[in-house]
């Protein structure tokens, strides 16, 4: 499997590419190429473009989760789309996995809308929308996790403005359509996380568990720890230290003061728009 980095809020020095508060990342894996999460803005294609990524091109769009860092780029990927319709132009139908709940309105007091301005019906005019609050096998080895168990007392535990229900209801949003991909690797499990709202750890158990492993061989994404609390800094790295693995490339909404408290027990990498990661897959039947 091959990664690299479309939208992150850094870039690389001497890689000249445009970074924004947001996540995005190509995913090419056993003939099957995959966009996981879309940033905020269009600069996903326009950085895709400058590395000769063609985003007409790819099989399946998976949605981390529905907040606006992640899913606000979808519309820009439904106008290429279009404009390649208008000029018949080869485009792929692309599947779109996430959680059933992704396209449910959110908002925030004082802010308004952060969820996904593309709404499920005009998703499913562009995309074979594949919701599931299940797993979900995208390639050999390469897995959306579908919806996460919130199994510790020190993630996830406070809400982010609140979320309309398809039957019409507001409650508090604990984002409970948060999910992350997992790659089987010879080394251990590469997880990809986009903000980690269901927790960090969570996910990593939920990874453990669904793949059979315990070995992980990389961490990437955002572990949504800005200003994190004490104890939820304090149990993360444990966990960490305890799990040991190969590498940690944490980004986009993990802060400085986090990243250095980690790094007192694994390996911190830099990431940054236009880091190529590659991982040897596992020997695996899925």
């Amino acid at each position: 499997m091959k990664l690299r980095i479309l939208v992150d809020n850094n870039t690389l020095i001497d890689r000249y590419f445009i970074g924004e508060p947001g996540l995005s990342i190509f995913i090419e894996t056993d003939g099957t190429r995959i966009l996981f999460d879309t940033g905020y803005s269009n600069i996903f294609l326009a950085n895709a473009d400058r590395m000769g990524i063609d985003l007409l091109d790819v099989d399946t769009v998976v949605i981390s989760h529905a907040h606006l860092d992640h899913t606000w780029g979808l519309q820009h990927l439904i106008q290429r789309h279009a404009e390649a319709a208008f000029e018949h132009a080869p485009a792929k139908r692309p599947a779109l996995v996430a959680h059933p709940t992704v396209f449910d309105p959110r908002t925030v007091a004082g802010i308004g809308e952060i969820g996904s301005l593309v709404s499920k019906e005009k998703a499913a005019a562009w995309f074979d929308l594949r919701l599931n609050h299940q797993p979900v096998w995208l390639a050999p080895g390469l897995v959306f996790l579908g919806q996460i168990e919130r199994a510790n007392d020190f993630e996830a535990q406070t809400p982010i403005g609140r979320v309309q229900t398809a039957g019409g209801d507001q409650k508090d949003d604990y984002l409970l359509d948060d999910s992350a991909l997992v790659f089987k690797s010879a080394e251990g499990l590469v997880i990809i996380a986009g903000c980690a709202h269901a927790g960090i750890c969570n996910i990593i158990s939920q990874a453990m568990a669904v793949c059979g492993e315990t070995r992980i061989a990389d961490i990437v994404g955002g572990f949504h720890l800005l200003d994190p609390p004490p104890r939820q800094l304090e149990e993360t790295v444990r966990r960490f230290e305890q799990w040991a693995p190969g590498a940690v490339h944490a980004c986009h909404c993990t802060d400085l003061a986090s990243k250095l408290a980690l790094s007192r027990v694994v390996p911190i990498k830099e990431v940054g728009v236009g880091l190529e990661l590659s991982y040897l897959r596992a020997n695996v039947s899925e």
